[in-house]
């Protein structure tokens, strides 16, 4: 095995290209999607984008380490493999790795002009930030790297040593889904559905026993141009997003 400190991915003998332990990989996705929900969540239901901000530049400075210099030297994957230090290392190729994890550095990249240089709040960081998410889960979850497959698409050479086998799987080989799973997968939809009726249902009378009368507020001034500033714009209120809009904008 050979290592320098300006490296992508562990050179290994028994493996043709760099390879990255998978295990550590998904553990610091985990971590990673753990503190991007926790700053979107922030950001979505109180409004307060500082949080997001920090995770930006955070997120940004990690994969810049990773992609650019050495995932070794990188802290949360540092994190991820203390992590999952006693398990038996999963090589996967590095390669397919690096594209996806450039595909996270634009759209840090981009965040980090929109919402800490420019203090931008609209639809464009909602659909970001959950491109982001999206990718964060489904590598954390279920062992997917939805840009290792973007990769194949644009690349010759198709990645190798893909985790789980995936790469060399035929698809006659893959399992489906059997009628019964999909019987009980749908029976527990339709289960849990109507009891979110029934929750919801029956959640405004049990609230209404504890509203307190609320005192009436002296008027105050309209300033005509806090006014114009929190006027709500037109898209906001297409996607039912009015309240959060002003929420968000600091706007009552």
């Amino acid at each position: 095995m050979t290592n320098s400190i300006f490296q992508f991915g562990q050179k290994l003998p028994e493996y043709e290209v760099p390879v990255l332990n998978e295990r550590a990989v998904r553990a610091s996705a985990g971590i990673l999607f753990f503190l991007a929900l926790i700053c979107f969540m922030n950001a979505w239901l109180t409004g307060n984008f500082q949080p997001t901000r920090v995770f930006v530049v955070s997120f940004l400075i990690e994969f810049t380490i990773r992609i650019f210099i050495n995932p070794r030297f990188a802290p949360i994957m540092i994190l991820g493999e203390w992590a999952v230090r006693k398990q038996q290392p999963e090589w996967a190729g590095a390669p397919q790795k690096r594209f996806a994890w450039a595909i996270g550095f634009v759209l840090a990249a981009t965040m980090l002009y929109l919402v800490v240089l420019n203090n931008v709040i609209g639809p464009i960081n909602l659909i970001i930030c959950s491109m982001c998410l999206t990718l964060l889960f489904f590598e954390t979850a279920f062992g997917i790297c939805i840009g290792c497959k973007i990769y194949n698409m644009f690349n010759k050479e198709k990645a190798q040593h893909c985790p789980g086998g995936v790469c060399k799987m035929l698809s006659n080989q893959m399992p489906s889904a059997k009628l019964s799973q999909v019987i009980l997968v749908t029976a527990f939809a339709f289960a849990v559905a109507g009891i979110a009726q029934w929750v919801y249902s029956t959640a405004p009378k049990r609230a209404a026993e504890f509203e307190q009368p609320v005192a009436a507020q002296p008027a105050v001034p309209v300033d005509p141009a806090e006014a114009e500033r929190c006027k709500v714009p037109d898209f906001a209120k297409a996607i039912g997003h009015e309240e959060k809009w002003k929420l968000h904008n600091n706007c009552k």
